[in-house]
């Protein structure tokens, strides 16, 4: 059974591999939402996956260093589009949540991506 829970952060950035004339080139900022899910059995006595709190943990210092910063100044984050910062998370959160199995990225109501590690 899967499980996910919800953050948000809000963050600026511009994508430096794009034509100079694309608006995405430009610095602009977006509130972004991340959904990290973990998949597993249901424990016979818990009830539950995982406790979401795990989840919430997990994502703290993620959160840290990407909410109200401007991405492209964040190590790793050169060219922060969705998929490369889905990547991102994935790689510094993975440790700490070895049954996940996707991260999505939404940068607005209606565009984002979902990465399912590598290979997938």
């Amino acid at each position: 059974m899967d499980i996910f829970k919800e953050f948000r952060f809000e963050a600026a950035h511009r994508l430096p591999n794009v034509h100079p004339g694309h608006k995405c080139a430009r610095m602009h900022g977006h509130s972004y939402i991340v959904v990290i899910t973990v998949s597993g059995p249901v424990g016979s006595d818990s009830g539950w996956v995982r406790d979401f709190s795990d989840l919430a943990t997990a994502w703290v210092p993620l959160g840290q260093l990407l909410d109200h910063y401007t991405l492209n100044d964040v190590d790793g984050l050169d060219n922060p589009t969705s998929e490369n910062l889905a990547v991102w998370i994935w790689d510094r959160i993975i440790g700490a949540l070895p049954d996940l199995v996707s991260v999505t990225v939404r940068e607005t109501c209606t565009s984002g991506c979902v990465y399912k590690g590598p290979g997938a």
